[in-house]
């Protein structure tokens, strides 16, 4: 995710990178050619009288404005789509967090040795992470777990899910030590169920993409309105056509693309989540946390 300043008009305005220009550039300048040859025909069509200035193909500008409205119309469906998924996605690891801290700060009061737990978490948020990115080995969770467990987590074939369950494992061993009453291991156990959820919650947002009808109707009439435009603007506006259907193309290809682009927060791309910082916040938190509370209450006295 680019981090930038709200205050920083002109700079803004004038980036390359994570902008839907470098998505679109390359469509903008077919149909801005295609409108050069449509102008061209038509200036020579009249010169010689093949083409009436007044009939050219009788398209009705009135017609055309409706479909442009449709078309805006659709394209703000599908960026507040996009954009929903976008922050839904925010909202869950966000929720991811806030529950690391709870879990590990709870088990700094109630159990002993609370840095297993911090450390399980830790891959288990690695492991989740590199699987919403499209990864299926373990990448650095490894060094959050021992061998057996590695060992363990790659039978998975969510291996989030895995490390879940050795999580789940270690509360249960908690209370079979007598360090958690029944009421402790049941409060312990809702809130390593609330990060489930919130991988589930990720994994329907990225495994469910906006319809296939939706995306295919936007693009259809998108291809209709351009291809046609410019046979409405030769007459009216001359060489200055092409510079208007570059611009009008600019407009619809780059919000197609941005919805494209945010309908899947999960990515590697430039606007995507920075699920690598939210990562590393859970590490250092988790871990500050195991370290940072006694369990000895005689250590608990003296301090």
């Amino acid at each position: 995710m680019i981090a930038y300043h709200p205050d920083r008009w002109w700079k803004s305005t004038f980036s390359w990178r994570g902008t839907a220009l470098p998505l679109s550039i390359s469509r903008v300048l077919i149909f801005l050619a295609y409108a050069v040859l449509i102008q061209a025909l038509y200036e020579y069509g009249a010169d010689i009288g093949w083409i009436s200035e007044q009939h050219f193909l009788g398209i009705d500008p009135a017609g055309h404005a409706v479909l442009g409205s449709l078309i805006g119309f659709l394209i703000v469906f599908r960026i507040n789509a996009s954009n929903t998924r976008w922050w839904e996605g925010r909202t869950l690891w966000g929720g991811l967090i806030n529950g690391s801290r709870s879990l590990v700060r709870f088990a700094g009061q109630h159990c002993r040795e609370p840095q297993e737990l911090a450390r399980l978490i830790t891959g288990y948020v690695v492991c989740l992470r590199r699987s919403l990115q499209g990864f299926r080995d373990l990448g650095e969770a490894d060094l959050y777990l021992s061998d057996a467990e590695v060992s363990r987590v790659q039978r998975f074939g969510n291996q989030a899910t895995g490390v879940s369950l050795l999580i789940s494992e270690w509360i249960a061993a908690r209370y079979r030590e007598g360090q958690l009453d029944a009421v402790l291991l049941r409060h312990m156990e809702e809130m390593l169920n609330r990060l489930v959820d919130a991988q589930g919650g990720c994994e329907r947002i990225q495994k469910t993409p906006l319809p296939f009808v939706y995306v295919a109707m936007i693009r259809q009439l998108i291809l209709i309105y351009l291809l046609t435009l410019p046979v409405v603007l030769c007459e009216r506006c001359g060489w200055w056509s092409p510079v208007l259907l570059a611009t009008i193309s600019l407009g619809m290809f780059g919000l197609e693309e941005a919805g494209v682009e945010t309908e899947d927060p999960f990515g590697l791309e430039d606007n995507c989540l920075d699920l690598v910082s939210c990562t590393v916040t859970i590490a250092r938190d988790t871990a500050q946390l195991s370290r940072g509370v006694s369990t000895d209450p005689k250590r608990s006295e003296l301090s």
